[in-house]
């Protein structure tokens, strides 16, 4: 496996361990610093192991981070619709 797999695999682990624990803004600022960490090795990734592994990495991240994607899509939907 190459440096960037390992690596997702560590940020998945990362974000069960950091959901285990309690917070008052239900996990918003973890999710913030998941992303930010996140879509770099997602770049990364795609950029070493081809588009698929990079297509397989978003798929796991959107499973990780369920809400923040789906907010991004009701967002997205709005402002469709708006114009």
């Amino acid at each position: 496996m190459t440096d960037p797999v390992i690596l997702i695999g560590l940020w998945v682990v990362l974000a069960f361990v950091m959901s285990a624990f309690p917070s008052n803004d239900n996990h918003w600022r973890r999710a913030y610093v998941l992303i930010a960490i996140g879509v770099p090795l997602l770049v990364w990734i795609t950029l070493q192991d081809g588009i698929f592994v990079g297509l397989l990495g978003l798929l796991v991240g959107g499973l990780v981070l369920r809400w923040p994607v789906y907010f991004f899509w009701q967002w997205i939907k709005k402002n469709l619709a708006r114009s």
